[in-house]
């Protein structure tokens, strides 16, 4: 019986038994081994937070500043414009996408944090 009862829990494993030993002669658990991802819940965190600020620039903004936003950050995978660039595509002064922007990014700011 005893026998048997050891064949049941023969392949159990536990992940703080030693595994091996290094140069040194200290035990390698499997514990040690295993990669452990302490970032999990920031990614969570950036995801949802991007999400949120994907649905403000559609109702928050209006179509000239949601176009500046998408141009100057690179937004939609697209790469960051500097501002020169962004005017000319759209046919205004850099001051006045300067402008723009700065409102733009503070009513997004006070959306956010108000829904927080």
């Amino acid at each position: 019986m005893f026998f048997r009862s050891g064949k049941k829990s023969a392949q159990d494993i536990s992940i703080n038994e030693p595994i091996e030993t290094d140069k040194s002669g200290n035990t390698l658990t499997l514990m040690d081994t295993m990669a452990v991802d302490d970032t999990i819940i920031d990614n969570l965190d950036i995801k949802m937070k991007s999400e949120k600020l994907y649905g403000l620039l559609d109702s928050v903004l209006t179509r000239r500043e949601r176009s500046i936003i998408w141009l100057r950050y690179g937004l939609g995978g697209g790469k960051p414009l500097p501002q020169r660039v962004v005017a000319k595509k759209l046919g205004i002064s850099r001051s006045y996408v300067s402008r723009i922007e700065k409102k733009a990014l503070q009513k997004l700011r006070g959306q956010f944090d108000e829904e927080e």
